[in-house]
């Protein structure tokens, strides 16, 4: 039988939405007003500066400042980050805007549609975003785009569509996660010295994909976190076990095992603290993987 995308279902507890072949924790829409838009938008803007290479955050009031040095900067190199600053400001910008549209409200003010403030705030969401392709996660990768425009699909967007959006690209993630856990697990049962490991992947695997669903206000991160640290610290102990012990092996070849265990395992990590799909990132090392069996 199929299931629809957002269907939704309560499975042990847990209220649930199904898309593309996951159930998705799935949590309740809130006003589509501007003081929520603006809570959601603060939430966002927080954690994408909080994956995005430092030196970035910049004030909107500084955003003239930064233009004006932007396009003035000829060498390319230091051009990008400028760039970079000068989205970070566009960014802050928006939202000290939408910070003034709430208090407005707040104190009686009807806002239109059409107001200019709305507009103005849209066009610094909307510049922010073009000029996203200047900026660098912090762990290096993809990813970036997809987290730096959610402050702007917040604005234009209904706050069901912004939820539909997420889910989506959560299921996605999960996808990836799983991918990259069944190969892995495949190669190393090849191995029978490795089987230790095994499980620690698949926890890790599992761990991820739950880290990925949850929000971090919801009172359930306080089990589903602890949860991932132990996995990931307990297959990053694993691996760094076994290299040490095997330090001076150098025709040892399940080392090269090892080490792509550690960088499947970082590549989990980054996908679910980021909790964006990196498509290309999850094919190089499935491509990794299919190398190591080749040349085994």
């Amino acid at each position: 039988m199929t299931i629809k995308n957002g269907t939704k279902k309560d499975i042990d507890g847990k209220p649930c939405v199904y898309y593309d072949g996951y159930w998705i924790r799935r949590y309740e829409i809130v006003s589509d007003d501007y003081v929520n838009k603006k809570k959601m938008i603060d939430q966002l803007t927080r954690r994408v500066f909080h994956h995005a290479e430092p030196g970035i955050n910049t004030p909107g009031f500084r955003a003239d400042e930064i233009r004006r040095l932007y396009e003035q900067e000829t060498d390319p190199a230091r051009k990008r980050v400028k760039g970079a600053m000068l989205a970070g400001a566009l960014l802050n910008r928006g939202a000290d805007i939408m910070t003034a549209i709430v208090d407005l409200q707040e104190s009686g003010v009807k806002i239109e549609s059409g107001n200019p403030l709305l507009r103005e705030c849209g066009k610094c969401f909307m510049e922010a975003l073009q000029l996203g392709e200047n900026i660098k996660l912090s762990s290096g990768g993809e990813g970036l785009d997809e987290l730096w425009g959610e402050p702007f699909k917040v604005f234009s967007l209904s706050v069901e569509e912004f939820y539909e959006s997420r889910y989506i690209k959560v299921a996605l993630t999960m996808s990836e996660i799983d991918k990259i856990t069944r190969k892995l697990t495949g190669i190393v049962e090849k191995y029978q010295a490795l089987g230790e490991a095994v499980p620690k992947i698949r926890e890790l695997g599992e761990a991820a994909k739950l880290t990925c669903e949850t929000i971090r206000t919801d009172p359930v991160i306080f089990e589903v976190w602890p949860r991932y640290v132990a996995a990931r610290e307990a297959l990053e102990n694993y691996v760094e076990a076994y290299l040490s012990a095997h330090e001076t092996e150098n025709g040892n070849g399940l080392k090269k095992v090892v080490k792509l265990i550690r960088d499947g395992g970082a590549l989990l990590k980054r996908l679910s603290t980021v909790r964006v799909p990196m498509p290309m990132s999850t094919n190089k090392f499935i491509d990794k993987c299919d190398k190591l069996l080749q040349s085994h």
